[in-house]
């Protein structure tokens, strides 16, 4: 079954909630909790005036409210809990204003309804709800409803009652929409944030702190099952010596276009992080030395078919050096990058432009 747009936003806002801000099952909670003395006093009060009826009406409400709290304190079931509570007090606010409860001043808590349900459920679901709440008190007050429920009351009553409880739904309405939207840009602005933590403006790849984050994690998961998983450092060859001749616009320009070329012959399971200025970092998992720099030397290859414009209009080539390091025994992932780096150092002293691997491996 496929989601409206509204559907969609409001099961994302429900997952989402502010600080302060009460969770629906812990306030369906307290509302039934709050709901089952205060309908058993009125029960009390109907039979101390021989009304049985609506006595052990009010007191089967409140056993319900009660039984549904129990049922989610012992399934924590969220949607069965929040039904199970609309649909008890929409009959119950029915009941109320249909037979007149306390001299028919009982129908004054229809006004408790709106604020309840656009809170607690869906924005299409309150419409609805209000909607045909307002259209039932609306149909009781008429000619008909009073020829069949016999209502006591007056025509003013009647009149100021359906007007304001108009005003009162489309009121929480607006209300509920402005708390929605509010949430929703918090949501989406946590989303930025959370993005701008993890990853760098300049390339949109993950920057050094998420790439450590991937590296820890797929350490973890190399301790537990014994998979091993390789890293590679680049570095982008005379990077400095284009930052002082063509500026560092021409240089961002350079690193950029790496950082596309790198996340073009990567996987999807890889990581590439930027490390550094002009260092990266690709994390390869399951995948050993002699793999890892196979890959290497085909991101080396497929960079140096690259090029950017000077400002002078001149088409300048990008190369970079490659360190590779597969990981061993229970070593750290310190001493891991401290060997790649130690064969990306080899590959710079060794003329740049190429790849070398770890020298412990090498020999």
């Amino acid at each position: 079954m496929t989601q409206t747009p509204h559907s969609a936003a409001d099961s994302e806002l429900s997952q989402f909630r502010v600080k302060g801000e009460i969770p629906v099952p812990a306030l369906i909670n307290w509302l039934s909790a709050a709901a089952v003395p205060i309908l058993a006093f009125f029960a009390w009060r109907s039979s101390q005036h021989g009304d049985n009826l609506n006595a052990s009406v009010l007191l089967v409400f409140s056993g319900l409210l009660a039984l549904n709290l129990l049922v989610f304190l012992g399934f924590r079931h969220k949607t069965l809990q929040r039904r199970g509570f609309i649909s008890l007090i929409t009959v119950l606010f029915t009941y109320l204003a249909v037979h007149a409860v306390e001299d028919g001043s009982a129908i004054i808590w229809l006004f408790a309804y709106p604020p309840i349900i656009f809170y607690i459920s869906e924005a299409r679901v309150g419409v609805f709800a209000c909607a045909g709440g307002w259209l039932a008190v609306l149909f009781l007050f008429s000619p008909a409803g009073e020829w069949l429920f016999g209502s006591p009351y007056s025509s003013s009553f009647r009149i100021s009652l359906v007007i304001v409880l108009a005003f009162e739904m489309v009121t929480c309405y607006i209300l509920d929409q402005s708390r929605r939207r509010s949430k929703l840009g918090l949501l989406k602005l946590a989303a930025e944030f959370e993005y701008a933590a993890k990853h760098d403006a300049l390339t949109g790849l993950a920057n050094r702190r998420e790439g450590l984050t991937q590296l820890e994690g797929e350490y973890q998961r190399y301790l537990r099952n014994g998979r091993p998983f390789s890293v590679l450092l680049m570095d982008i060859d005379l990077f400095k010596t284009v930052n002082d001749q063509h500026g560092h616009q021409v240089g961002d320009e350079l690193i950029i276009l790496v950082a596309r070329t790198l996340a073009s012959g990567c996987r999807k399971m890889d990581t590439i992080a930027r490390w550094g200025g002009e260092e990266f970092l690709v994390l390869l998992p399951e995948t050993t030395l002699a793999e890892a720099s196979a890959s290497a030397e085909r991101m080396r290859a497929a960079v140096a078919t690259q090029s950017v414009q000077t400002e002078s209009g001149k088409t300048m080539g990008v190369t970079i050096s490659t360190g590779v390091a597969s990981i061993r025994g229970s070593e750290s992932i310190d001493r891991l990058l401290q060997r790649a780096d130690e064969a990306l150092y080899a590959a710079k002293s060794r003329g740049r432009d190429q790849v070398c691997i770890e020298a412990k491996a090498a020999r």
